[in-house]
């Protein structure tokens, strides 16, 4: 019973967390895209702000929602622990990716004068980001596809 909680909250945590990551990449930054270079600005810093306050948090949540799983799968079944783990160490590459590419990028958006910084410069920044945000998609999603085929294996051997 416990290895259930364990999943399921795992899972629920790392689907949510992917969940969000993917429709932002393909809803909203590219909306924003539209958006004159101050408004797509003030736009990136107001969510910068609100992302800077949560996502530290659920991101850690995620690949440490991922140790009780580890701990309760090993020595039972190679393959459903190799997953898991693999699934995590997707997510921890996520959390490299964003705290050295990402977060250094969104601190420096959030020093720029919507009036006066230069669209160029807006757009390599942004342009940047976005190369960045693609490699934490698919970490994510990789991970948690990677999640699911532990979860999966599991129940085949119930």
């Amino acid at each position: 019973m416990a290895l259930k909680i364990a999943r399921f909250v795992n899972l629920a945590l790392a689907g949510l967390l992917a969940g969000n990551e993917f429709g932002t990449w393909v809803a909203v930054h590219r909306s924003l895209w539209t958006l004159s270079t101050p408004e797509h600005i003030r736009a990136e810093q107001a969510f910068t702000r609100r992302f800077k306050s949560i996502m530290p948090f659920w991101m850690l949540s995620v690949v440490g929602s991922c140790l009780p799983v580890l701990a309760l799968t090993r020595g039972r079944d190679p393959s459903v622990f190799r997953f898991t783990l693999a699934g995590m160490l997707c997510l921890v590459g996520m959390i490299v990716s964003t705290l050295r590419g990402n977060m250094p990028i969104n601190n420096r958006a959030l020093e720029l004068s919507p009036e006066e910084t230069p669209p160029e410069e807006w757009r390599q920044l942004r342009e940047h980001w976005e190369q960045l945000h693609t490699l934490r998609v698919l970490l994510n999603l990789t991970g948690l596809c990677l999640l699911y085929a532990g979860a999966l294996q599991e129940e085949d051997r119930s």
